[in-house]
């Protein structure tokens, strides 16, 4: 039988960098829904389950936290992968906030790397 392609959300307000990542995690076999807001990964995730999320810690007119909580809450243990372009929590204080954070990588990751860790915890919860 085969297994389904795993879901993932990616929540980020750079339009172009959001594209980069959802066109290679897709040809990777990865089905990717991009949103660029708070609003959007809200709608996003009650219209599906998503098996880890792309979140950027710096969103525009947003709160990643406030995502994160409502994944949490509507999924209980969905890995967050966390992005930023600042190093603001690179002492991994991130980790104590949100229980269901995975990684803290730099927004400049490769998209390579980023879709190791995506097959890595999006398999393992």
């Amino acid at each position: 039988m085969k297994k389904r392609p795993s879901r993932v959300l990616i929540v980020e307000s750079d339009a172009a960098l959001g594209r980069v990542w959802q066109r290679h995690l897709e040809r990777h076999g990865i089905w990717v829904r991009l949103e660029h807001d708070q609003q959007g990964a809200l709608d996003a995730l009650g219209a599906m389950r998503c098996d880890l999320i792309i979140l950027n810690l710096v969103l525009t007119r947003s709160s990643a936290f406030a995502i994160a909580d409502e994944a949490e809450r509507r999924f209980p243990g969905v890995p967050i992968l966390f992005v930023s372009k600042t190093s603001f929590f690179s002492d991994g204080s991130v980790f104590g906030l949100c229980a269901n954070a995975r990684a803290f990588v730099s927004a400049d990751t490769p998209p390579d790397d980023l879709t190791a860790m995506v097959e890595h915890y999006a398999r393992s919860g």
